[in-house]
């Protein structure tokens, strides 16, 4: 989950495993695999970092790199 601000400054949380595609034009336009679309004050960057933020918190978004049985057997 990540926090963002709604053009009337209102504060939200969002999903950031929900988000399809983020867009600068030159508002931020969120979109999710749901289907619904946002307007956010923080910039294309800014909620780029605070999605690469919340998934260094969360392990499981890692990828394991070498680890025993990680290996394709043929």
């Amino acid at each position: 989950m990540i926090r963002v601000t709604r053009l009337d400054n209102r504060k939200i949380i969002i999903n950031a495993d929900l988000i399809e595609s983020i867009e600068e034009t030159p508002d931020t336009i969120i979109k999710f695999t749901t289907g619904r679309t946002i307007m956010v004050l923080e910039d294309l960057d800014r909620v780029l970092q605070s999605i690469l933020e919340y998934r260094r918190k969360f392990p499981v978004y890692a990828i394991p790199s070498g680890e025993k049985g990680t290996e394709r057997r043929r």
